[in-house]
């Protein structure tokens, strides 16, 4: 990979890192927001909840639109919109109004993950696409960490709405930083050969030091009506793998938000304390984003599907084992370091197998629905989860009940089978960006 790959993969993880402060924002000032509107706990948790549903309709909707009108030009709006909500949420005059704003957060939020996810994916080769994502995906955590860290220092000194301002003023910088590094999908100018697609693809070509000349070919054949983005990832060519991807994003998203959102509640109902409790959560926290990053290092030497499986598996197995062990903390808590590194783990692997299922028509298309049907799961886990703690289920028994979904993810992924639309030089002959070739071999001289 050239260097200006590596640039885009940089770039694309401060962006999930901001992401990752948008989503955690409400989180850090639920306080202060407490106490300004005089909020009961059911009106909170719909906040809390808001910037989520955003997320879900935000990637379901930007990723066709992305596959239509382009990658870049999608992840533009998506930021505008993130900002546009970030800003608006800073000056918010009620309880209703933030809720409103933070929906529009999250539509930016849940778009700009359709279309980073692909342009990471697409931007990497075959051997580093795993670790790409990985690094890609592991901003989260850091964006999320460093956040809490700036929040707690922002709202003594400036108030709760500065939070927000912040949040809207680095997604501004995040703009200028995309207009100016981040190019077009190549797939995209092939397919849909917009009018400037051959002197793009020209400058991406210089840009990533590829020789060789780089033509746009014939243009697809069609026959017949051609159905929407969304209605091929239910025909006949995709539907077994857009049902098998849905469920795992779903059965996924479900087990790593319970995770996230319920550990240091039900670790203080098993008997730990209260400050025991906040530790334990903090544990999945820092055990996230090493997570990440060692999937995407195994995968640079094994099948990245059969890692996630793995992943997987042994996620479920710690999440009984973290709770099971809470009458020794120091087991516990490093039992939760590997909770957090495995389901952070598993995630990275969705965003790294999705766009190696769908050709370039609907990659985004189907990122972006997998991405919606597991907020979706993620919406749905703190409300099932707190419905069953009022109904006398033991933490032991939730963490073995959640531990049981994350085993039928595993089940859909091993059924899962790639190869229908991998990313570009994945597929010999498909006309993409051949490999970078160093400066003393002769051009045309390398394989793809």
């Amino acid at each position: 990979m050239s260097p200006y790959q590596w640039v885009i993969v940089a770039l694309a993880a401060f962006l999930n890192a901001l992401d990752g402060y948008d989503v955690l924002a409400m989180a850090f000032t639920a306080t202060s927001v407490t106490e300004e509107f005089g909020l009961t706990g059911s009106q909170l948790g719909w906040l809390l909840s808001s910037g989520l549903i955003g997320m879900a309709v935000g990637a379901l909707a930007f990723g066709p639109f992305a596959d239509r009108f382009g990658r870049r030009r999608m992840l533009m709006a998506a930021l505008t919109v993130n900002a546009l909500g970030l800003f608006l949420s800073a000056v918010a005059g009620s309880a209703l109004e933030l809720g409103m704003w933070r929906i529009v957060t999250g539509l930016g939020v849940g778009g700009i993950l359709a279309t980073v996810t692909v342009l990471t994916s697409e931007y990497s080769n075959n051997r580093y696409r795993g670790m790409a994502v990985s690094i890609y995906t592991a901003g989260y955590g850091l964006g999320a960490t460093l956040g809490g860290m700036g929040a707690t220092a922002l709202i003594p000194a400036f108030g709760w709405r500065s939070v927000f301002l912040t949040g809207g003023l680095l997604t501004v910088i995040s703009i200028v930083l995309v207009l100016l590094l981040v190019p077009e999908s190549v797939d995209y100018l092939r397919t849909r050969r917009p009018a400037n697609a051959q002197r793009e693809l020209a400058r991406i070509v210089r840009w990533l030091r590829i020789q060789g000349p780089v033509e746009l070919g014939s243009a697809p054949e069609t026959n017949g009506p051609q159905k929407s983005s969304v209605g091929q990832l239910l025909g006949r060519r995709y539907r077994s793998t857009t049902l098998l991807l849905w469920c795992s994003f779903f059965l996924i998203m479900f087990g790593f938000y319970f995770a996230n959102s319920w550990t240091p509640r039900l670790l203080v109902e098993s008997g730990m304390s209260e400050q025991q409790g906040i530790i334990g959560g903090l544990m999945l926290t820092m055990g996230g984003t090493f997570g990440s990053l060692l999937y995407g290092a195994l995968t640079t030497k094994w099948n990245s599907r059969l890692t996630l499986i793995a992943f997987t598996v042994l996620s479920a197995a710690t999440l009984v084992l973290f709770i099971t062990t809470t009458s020794i903390p120091a087991l516990a808590f490093s039992a939760g370091v590997l909770v957090g590194m495995l389901i952070n783990g598993c995630i990275a692997g969705l965003y790294t197998v999705t766009p190696q299922a769908y050709d370039s028509s609907v990659r985004t298309t189907g990122v972006g629905w997998g991405i919606g049907v597991g907020r979706v799961g993620a919406i749905l886990a703190p409300i099932l989860v707190g419905a069953l703690l009022d109904a006398g289920w033991t933490p032991t028994a939730l963490y073995m009940g959640v531990s049981a979904v994350v085993v039928f993810a595993a089940l859909a992924l091993f059924k899962l089978r790639l190869g229908a639309g991998a990313p570009p030089e994945a597929v010999p002959g498909s006309g993409a960006l051949p490999e970078r070739q160093p400066e003393s071999e002769p051009a045309g001289q390398a394989g793809r």
